[in-house]
């Protein structure tokens, strides 16, 4: 999980990575799940900007209201749909 924590913690303000890029990123891509397991984990302490990891829809947590708001405040645009632009917010390490 440090590998991604370590990745996380690099995503710049108004970016996003899917669950799967960093999962790829970690040397690990065909576990995007796990990932997901260890946002939902992080302690609160590393200051991680953990609502910059979505789906790669674009899709923000669900119930997670203040994740879209997060993303927002930063300059991230939504579709209408309600996802994420990620041609324009990918970030590309």
């Amino acid at each position: 999980m440090v590998e991604v924590y370590d990745i996380v913690a690099q995503i710049p303000s108004g970016c996003v990575l899917s669950y799967g890029c960093v999962a790829e990123l970690a040397g690990s891509p065909n576990h995007s799940r796990l990932v997901g397991r260890a946002m939902r984990e992080a302690p609160l302490s590393l200051g991680l900007p953990c609502h910059r990891v979505v789906a790669a829809n674009g899709r923000t947590v669900p119930g997670w209201h203040q994740q879209a708001m997060l993303l927002m405040s930063e300059g991230v645009r939504f579709k209408k749909n309600g996802c994420v632009d990620m041609y324009a917010h990918l970030w590309r390490p």
